[in-house]
């Protein structure tokens, strides 16, 4: 059934101040770190907690259904609720989730708590369709990647954070830190962020159903999640198996690993080019460089022993450049496709994106245990050249039914 929606009252959506974009990318960034704090110091948090070394990547990839679950049962509600009163009731419980996780000491309550962090974190989620909303429409690429700037920022620099922290004061202190932080952010988005208050006449169990006839509506939407999948399952892949290979392999402490992480934030430049570039209508090619990057990115990983550190680190900014490249380039084609239904568009995009991820996640350690490095280094190159083939087969059939 179809969901009928109009824009928010108020007409044409302002022009945003550069200090707003900043704001809107600081909180993004902030928020989405808290998916990905655990994911270098798991060989930490896993053997206070009793974890055996298989089960240790549930702890990511719970995080990551649970905001594949948020993103669909929570974000379509930017489409019928006043947005920033919704984005502060999510983050409220990120505060108190990450600060039970903090204080957790069994593992069935960490884990459910990782979940609940994944679950609310979809707040930011909110704020980037709310981002395109308020953008104008000529700078909309510019402005979605600014803010996705900052939210990749968020997730690359994450990793870096939560090992130093790790290192010095404990991984308890990671998440009681995170949680401090979302308090603050709570208050910012009280005192700044507009006011959004969609038209929608839909109550929300029709607009949950309305979300299977907007996925089979959009190809658009579809193909793109699905590349994105496969691309974000790689990445989750990757960032999931390296820290283990640095410890047991190379014996890196935390704050080594930090630095490592670290190196791969360089990768966040990528989402402020890709808006340009689609913008600019280049979208294709870029799409198609992401994806071969991907796929080819794996390779420095796999040379001599005596440099693999050096490899992997070019293998963590390739992988992270062509993944938050190809996400951008995604976002702004399923953001065009129908302005009033962009929290349900986003919700479908993110979600599909984040169940890629939450398996890539859960694949990390029983690959590494399995076959060492080598087999996670040929699973996360099949990914993206999986995507490649699809994109590439996808646009000759575009190309031949448009000549006909």
């Amino acid at each position: 059934m179809k969901v009928q929606s109009e824009r928010t009252a108020g007409a044409a959506p302002p022009v945003m101040a550069r200090s707003l974009i900043a704001l809107f990318a600081f909180c993004c960034g902030a928020i989405v770190a808290n998916i990905y704090y655990a994911q270098p110091i798991i060989g930490v948090i896993a053997p206070e907690l009793g974890m055996s070394p298989g089960s240790t990547s549930l702890i990511v990839s719970l995080t990551q259904i649970g905001y594949a679950v948020g993103l669909f049962f929570l974000v379509p509600l930017a489409d019928i609720f006043e947005n920033r009163r919704l984005m502060m009731a999510t983050i409220a419980v990120t505060a108190v989730s990450l600060a039970l996780a903090g204080l957790s000491k069994s593992p069935g309550t960490f884990l459910l708590m990782s979940a609940l962090i994944g679950v609310s974190s979809v707040s930011v989620q909110m704020m980037i369709p709310l981002a395109a909303h308020l953008a104008p429409e000529a700078a909309r690429g510019r402005v979605v990647g600014t803010v996705m700037g900052g939210l990749l920022l968020g997730i690359l620099l994450a990793r870096p954070v939560s090992s130093l922290v790790a290192d010095h004061l404990g991984w308890r202190a990671v998440f009681m830190g995170a949680s401090v932080l979302m308090l603050a952010i709570l208050i910012l988005v009280a005192v700044t962020i507009p006011r959004r208050m969609p038209t929608h006449s839909a109550t929300y169990w029709r607009l949950i159903r309305s979300l299977e006839e907007l996925f089979r509506r959009e190809p658009v939407l579809r193909q793109r999640a699905l590349y994105q999948g496969l691309m974000f399952a790689a990445f989750s892949l990757f960032w999931t198996a390296a820290p283990l290979a640095l410890m047991r392999e190379h014996g890196l402490s935390q704050s080594q690993i930090a630095l490592f992480a670290l190196v791969g934030a360089v990768g966040a430049i990528a989402a402020p080019i890709s808006g340009r570039l689609a913008d600019a209508g280049h979208t294709h090619r870029a799409s198609m460089l992401a994806m071969l990057m991907g796929a080819v990115s794996f390779l420095p990983s796999l040379i001599h022993p005596a440099y693999s550190v050096i490899g992997l680190a070019v293998t963590a900014v390739a992988l992270d450049f062509a993944v938050q490249m190809n996400m951008v380039l995604g976002q702004r084609a399923v953001y065009a496709l129908d302005a009033a239904s962009r929290g349900r568009l986003n919700a479908l995009y993110m979600s599909s994106i984040f169940i890629g991820g939450a398996i890539g996640s859960a694949a990390a350690s029983m690959l590494y245990e399995k076959g060492g490095w080598l087999w996670v280094a040929l699973a996360g190159s099949a990914l993206p050249l999986i995507a490649f083939l699809i994109f590439w087969k996808t646009s000759r059939a575009g190309q031949r039914e448009a000549i006909a």
